[in-house]
């Protein structure tokens, strides 16, 4: 990661963390981004700036970290609500569309988000696109027996779908839930991403699919200005 690109995730971090407030249940988000969100809210629960904060994580990443900083941790089945959850992104379009999942967190992402009364997305401004897919690839979770089924299915759609492999162990990466992750290319991009997002769920054998679709209602962008590391508030188209 380049040093201007780590400038534009603190400080859009940062600004995330700026919207908490005593007392929140929190929806603590995966990715690079989200990390260091969880790192500066660790921070001001440690020196005393925000208190009575209660997480809820989106990944066993952001669970083992969110640990180690003294955040206090509750299961999504726990709370009674979700004040807001803040997380990043893979690519997000001018409508706030999403996409997530380069992590392979995007089940218990979405679960957040869908609980959270306010889901506020922070990206640097690589992540944001006119157009779903063209460069990131769509994760769709789907059981370990069901792999080859749904790849054929998803063929049959216009996508092409190969399964996700590790890069630091052989085989294929395994999720938090204990299944495999295809990565789809749609050549023309997704054009209809509510319409997408609801046909591949309906295959069987898959669990959940990275597109986040009606969900989001901010979006923060960092951005270099003249050198300088700042954040904007996207407008939504």
């Amino acid at each position: 990661m380049s040093d201007l690109q780590n400038q534009m995730k603190q400080a859009v971090a940062l600004a995330a963390v700026d919207q908490i407030r005593n007392g929140m249940v929190l929806g603590l988000g995966s990715g690079s981004t989200a990390a260091l969100m969880i790192k500066e809210l660790g921070a001001r629960l440690q020196d005393g700036r925000l208190k009575d904060i209660t997480g809820v994580t989106t990944s066993f990443q952001g669970e083992v970290l969110a640990a180690e900083l003294g955040i206090p941790l509750q299961s999504l089945n726990a709370v009674e609500r979700i004040d807001l959850a803040i997380d990043g992104a893979d690519e997000v379009d001018p409508a706030f569309q999403l996409i997530k999942g380069g992590g392979a967190c995007h089940v218990q992402e979405k679960l957040v988000a869908c609980r959270a009364n306010r889901f506020v997305v922070v990206v640097d401004s690589s992540k944001l696109v006119e157009r779903l897919n063209l460069g990131f690839l769509l994760p769709v979770e789907v059981m370990a027996g069901a792999w080859r089924q749904v790849q054929q299915q998803l063929q049959a759609m216009g996508g092409t779908a190969e399964l996700r492999m590790a890069t630091r162990k052989a085989g294929p990466v395994v999720t938090d839930q204990g299944n495999l992750v295809l990565d789809v290319r749609f050549e023309a991009g997704i054009k209809d991403p509510v319409e997408l997002e609801r046909s591949i769920n309906n295959l069987p054998g898959v669990l959940e699919n990275g597109l986040f679709v009606n969900l989001v209602d901010q979006v923060l962008v960092g951005e270099i200005n003249d050198g300088v590391a700042g954040v904007r508030d996207l407008p939504r188209a």
